[in-house]
């Protein structure tokens, strides 16, 4: 009975007329707003040089182009130093020291005089996934290269762009010509290499620039014979070398001069293979860590360098262990053998 009275009370409301429930008000939300608040925008990431990390409106589709540089005596000046993105110094046999320069960024008419694969070569381009050009070496330095992921491109092997001079004695007159050797490169060496160092978004803010110690002058030993020395010349904003007392420069007689320095000091062997003259054949080992120091924009920073593997890139970090960020340019690194090189900063 209760259920039926029911039944006739909402039969009654029906047949007065009583008003539908108003429908919910919605608000209209454009897909692209709502979309934008959910997902934050895209920092955007200026385009630079990857050896460099100096702005570019374009980065050449080339790899990298490593070379080795002789920097005896006689062959002093070289030439086109002064256009290498980077520059790494090592101590080879007899108390002097030779140059891998890597190139990307510029394209030099020539380089040289152009000399021999060392043992530690293979840790020092196999980052890079590009090529190395060089007159030749002993067939396990050769090895190591190509077994690196590196494309070797060789004099003594008959590659095309290398010339000689009658302006110097052989061993100290082979030049090549870059365009000649990137010619050269496999088909899967096309990009541009991956980046091997950190770099400040902004020239300025560089950890040894905005926290270092200032620093005017490094006097780098690296053997009984090889003494580089780096001033910062404030008016051009860089660090200038100098071999031993002698100012550095090409042979266009431009300083040869970099943004950055970065010494390493690293163990430094004997390997069982000798040279010519019957002297071992030393190896500088990068595979490990040590302690370092960066120097930028006229000041200095105490680092730690570290290098998992052959391939690995090298990594420095500062005594927070952040990343150190090195300023926008041209660096030269010094592999300072550890305990018998050495180095003062005033």
């Amino acid at each position: 009975m209760r259920a039926v009275v029911l039944v006739a009370a909402l039969l009654a409301l029906t047949a007065c007329g009583a008003e539908e429930p108003a429908a919910p008000v919605t608000e209209t939300v454009d897909a692209e707003v709502a979309a934008d608040k959910g997902t934050p925008p895209t920092p955007e990431v200026p385009l630079v040089w990857p050896l460099t990390g100096v702005a570019a409106e374009e980065v050449a589709d080339r790899p990298a182009l490593a070379v080795k540089i002789e920097n005896a005596q006689q062959a002093r000046p070289q030439t086109g130093l002064e256009q290498a993105d980077v520059v790494w110094e090592e101590v080879v046999e007899g108390g002097i020291t030779r140059f891998v320069a890597v190139y990307h960024s510029q394209v030099p008419e020539l380089v040289g005089p152009v000399r021999s694969v060392r043992p530690m070569d293979p840790a020092i381009v196999a980052p890079l996934h590009g090529v190395l050009a060089y007159t030749g070496g002993q067939e396990p330095f050769v090895d190591a290269v190509e077994a690196a992921g590196t494309q070797s491109v060789v004099m003594d092997e008959g590659d095309d762009g290398f010339v000689t001079t009658r302006t110097r004695r052989a061993p100290h007159n082979v030049y090549a010509s870059p365009e000649e050797l990137w010619a050269q490169a496999d088909d899967g060496r096309a990009a541009p290499p991956p980046a091997q160092l950190v770099f400040a978004r902004e020239p300025g803010t560089g950890t040894a620039t905005a926290t270092g110690t200032e620093a005017a002058r490094l006097d780098v030993r690296l053997t009984f014979a090889s003494r580089a020395v780096w001033e910062w010349d404030g008016g051009e904003g860089r660090w200038v070398r100098s071999e031993g007392d002698a100012p550095a420069v090409s042979s266009d007689e431009v300083r040869l001069a970099a943004t950055n320095v970065v010494l390493l000091a690293a163990p430094l062997q004997n390997t069982r293979f000798k040279d010519p003259a019957g002297v071992p054949v030393p190896e500088t080992l990068l595979v490990g860590t040590g302690d370092g120091v960066v120097a930028s924009g006229g000041r200095q920073v105490p680092v730690t360098w570290s290098k998992e593997a052959v391939d690995a890139p090298l990594v420095l970090t500062g005594t927070d262990g952040a990343p150190v960020e090195l300023e926008p340019g041209t660096t030269w690194l010094e592999l300072v053998p550890l305990g018998s090189g050495s180095w003062e900063i005033g």
